[in-house]
Parts: C-alpha cells; sequence; structure tokens
C-alpha cells in the first residue's frame, strides 16, 4: 500500500521553456535540444527510477529509436507533450496509434463530427 508521503516520481525532457514548468512542481527535468541529449536524458531519468516521463513532442520526434524501446516497457511511461509552439499533433496521434493497436478499432476519431 502507498503511503500517504510516497510521491509520483516523474520527470520532464525537451525545450527549456517547458521544462520549468515541471521543474517547479518538483519534476526531475532534463533540458535536450539534440537528439543525443533527448536519449540520454531519458536513458538517465529511467535509470534513476522515474517511472513516468513528460517528452515535449519535438524531443520525441528526435529520439524515436528511444521511444520505440520503451513503449512497451511496463516501468516507464513516455508521454509526449505540446512545446513552446504548440502541438503539431504527434502525442495525439500516438495515442491513437496505441488505441487503435489495442482494442482494433479507431475509437478517438471524430468521423467528420468535429464542433465548429
Amino acid at each position: 500500500m502507498k503511503r500517504m508521503d510516497d510521491k509520483l516520481r516523474m520527470g520532464a525532457v525537451g525545450e527549456e521553456d517547458v521544462i520549468l514548468a515541471f521543474r517547479a512542481v518538483g519534476a526531475v527535468t532534463a533540458k535536450a535540444v539534440t537528439p543525443y541529449e533527448v536519449q540520454s536524458a531519458i536513458h538517465r531519468l529511467h535509470r534513476q527510477g522515474i517511472p513516468l516521463i513528460f517528452i515535449t513532442e519535438r524531443a520525441a520526434r528526435m529520439a524515436p529509436e528511444v521511444m520505440e524501446r520503451y513503449e512497451q516497457s511496463p516501468d516507464l511511461a513516455l508521454i509526449p507533450i505540446p512545446g513552446v509552439h504548440g502541438t503539431d499533433g504527434f502525442g495525439a496521434q500516438r495515442v491513437r496509434d496505441r488505441v487503435i493497436k489495442a482494442i482494433g478499432a479507431d475509437i478517438l476519431s471524430n468521423n467528420g463530427n468535429e464542433e465548429q
């Protein structure tokens, strides 16, 4: 059973402007703007036992091998988030792809019923 003083440890990887907000709430952060920095940061946070890592979409696109490697990992969740310039749809498409793979249907599609 989880004790009251246990905290969910989380991390954030990506552009400095985005990860500063995560640092403010106690996350372990890693500024990463090159493919090597992204890969190193994710591996380092994983070795530190961080089970939840938010990663900017831009950073995630720079490290597809690392994203793929940890995709099936039961002890690490990599969650793409929008960067300083907003979203490019990468995170939403990744979630959609995982749902389709899991249940065989795109239940997240609007099927042309987008609200105006």
